[in-house]
This record gives C-alpha cells, sequence and structure tokens, in this order.
C-alpha cells in the first residue's frame, strides 16, 4: 500500500512545545518576534508550531548556552526553511561560524587572564603599565591628562 503524502503536517500548541522544548511560552513568543521560529494560526486564531519547531528552539538553546547572541542566532538562521529539518551541510556551516566566534572569545578571556595576573601583585593598575585598561600604553598617543575620564576616549580603552 502506498502511503498518503498529502496528510497535513502535525502542528503543536505552544504548551506543548515548551513542554517538549523546556522553554516558557513567553520564551516561544519571544524567539518568534525575533524571527528564529514561527508559527501558524489556526481557525480559532491559536498559534501553532510545525514539529521542526523543536529542532530550532534546540538551535536556539545551544547557542545561548555558549553565549552567542540572539542577533547572531538570528542572522545565522536568517537563511535557512522554517519549515523543515536542517540538513547536516547547513549544520556545519552555522558551527563554523560560531566556532570562529568562540575561538575569538576564547583568545580574549585567555589574553585578559594571563594579564590580570600582573596586576593582582602591586594592585596600582597603574595607567602607564596597566596591560588590561591600557595595553602598550596606547593611550598616551591621545595626550596627557585624565584622558580616561573623558567618556568617549574610556570606550576604546
Amino acid at each position: 500500500m502506498k502511503k498518503d503524502r498529502n496528510y497535513p503536517k502535525p502542528v503543536l500548541s505552544p504548551g506543548e512545545v515548551a513542554k517538549r522544548s523546556g522553554v516558557a511560552v513567553s520564551a516561544l513568543h519571544f524567539y518568534e518576534s525575533k524571527g528564529l521560529i514561527a508559527s501558524t494560526r489556526n481557525a480559532g486564531n491559536q498559534r501553532r508550531y510545525g514539529r521542526d519547531v523543536l529542532r530550532r528552539v534546540a538551535i536556539i538553546k545551544i547557542a545561548q548556552r555558549i553565549g552567542i547572541p540572539l542577533a547572531t542566532v538570528g542572522d545565522s538562521l536568517a537563511g535557512m526553511p522554517t519549515d523543515k529539518r536542517m540538513s547536516v551541510k547547513e549544520w556545519n556551516a552555522l558551527t563554523a561560524q560560531w566556532r570562529a566566534e568562540l575561538n575569538k572569545r576564547i583568545e580574549t578571556l585567555t589574553r585578559l587572564r594571563d594579564d590580570l595576573d600582573g596586576c593582582i601583585g602591586c594592585g596600582c593598575l597603574s595607567m602607564r603599565d596597566c596591560p588590561l585598561r591600557n595595553p602598550g600604553d596606547r593611550l598616551a598617543q591621545q595626550g596627557t591628562g585624565a584622558i580616561l575620564l573623558n567618556p568617549e576616549n574610556d570606550e576604546e580603552a
């Protein structure tokens, strides 16, 4: 007997998605407002999600756990269909982007951690020598005085 492929895809209520994914219904609504997931409406104007949304929510949760901003997640998922499972090729492309971002963060945090050790001994946080606040004394290029008190310069330091 041949299977009928014209049957409607199963849909889930927000409560069912929340229960199965471990996120609050309000989080689902938030994700939807940011374009990370999509729903349809039934005849009673209630949200309904395709089962594929469970995978997207899992991806969002993974990204959040490793510190990927939702805006980055949205950019990464933007070109991928919301109504079907992500392919291995698509997943590899996505994780390659995130891996590069994570590697940059790891390098930055490692450098900050290692530079922090130089400040603990003296406690002075010298504006000239402090590797955390003024690496390489780059503020000297901006002149003398209380440069760090200027909020515009503070963002650069």
